[in-house]
Formats: structure tokens, C-alpha cells, sequence
């Protein structure tokens, strides 16, 4: 496994526990929740700024996934900061289910046969 792969994982595999929790057991706008939070879009932020570099698994190219990841990962991050910064919370609600769900749909497609992590877990 590349540096840069391995840098990936270290940033989406605690944003998905961490969203994990706030999605399914943590006390909306309570201290830890708001904390949590930001790691939680820092870490998103960081591995999206992490993709753009990965391109061993596509012959040097950004594959597509990524390319199209990569903007809507950064669309839900500003969308998430602008509904809190407005009050709106419907607007941060809905933006971080739709990272989260982003990141589960990733990580579940990751896992098919053919795909780097896939190789590196099942063999």
C-alpha cells in the first residue's frame, strides 16, 4: 500500500466512525456533538484533499469516483458550515446524511471485487 493510500484510509476510516456516531447516537447540538463535528468535516476535508493525489489505481489518472467525489464531498462540507452559520438546521442535517451516505456508498463500493482495498482485505 502507497503512503497516499494509507494517508486516505487514516482520514475516511475515523470520519466514518465519527459519523457514525453523530448520525446514529449523539445528542444533536449538545458540546461533544459540535466537537465531534468539526473533526468530523476536517477529516472529510482532508481526505478529499488527500484523493486528488491518489493515481496509482488508475494508470496516474484521478479516476472517475474520485473526480466525482471530490467536488460533491467539498458541496456537502460548505452546505453542512452554511446551514449552521444560517440557523437552517434542516440544511446541516441533510448535508452531513448526504456525506455520510457518500461515505458509506465509497466505502461498500471499495470493498468490490477488482478494487485496490478490496485486494488488500479479502486477498
Amino acid at each position: 500500500m502507497s503512503w497516499i493510500i494509507a494517508l486516505h484510509l487514516a482520514t475516511v476510516l475515523p470520519a466514518f466512525a465519527i459519523g457514525t456516531w453523530l448520525i446514529f447516537f449523539s445528542e444533536k447540538g449538545a458540546r461533544r456533538h459540535r466537537a465531534l463535528g468539526a473533526a468530523y468535516l476536517v477529516l472529510m476535508f482532508a481526505t478529499s484533499i488527500v484523493t486528488l493525489f491518489i493515481r496509482e489505481v488508475n494508470d496516474g489518472r484521478l479516476s472517475w469516483v474520485h473526480f466525482a467525489l471530490i467536488p460533491l464531498t467539498l458541496f456537502g462540507i460548505f452546505a453542512s458550515m452554511a446551514g449552521l452559520h444560517a440557523h437552517n438546521i434542516r440544511r446541516h442535517r441533510n448535508a452531513m446524511i448526504g456525506l455520510y451516505v457518500g461515505i458509506v456508498a465509497a466505502g461498500a463500493a471499495s470493498l468490490l471485487p477488482g478494487r485496490s482495498l478490496s485486494w488488500l482485505i479479502w486477498g
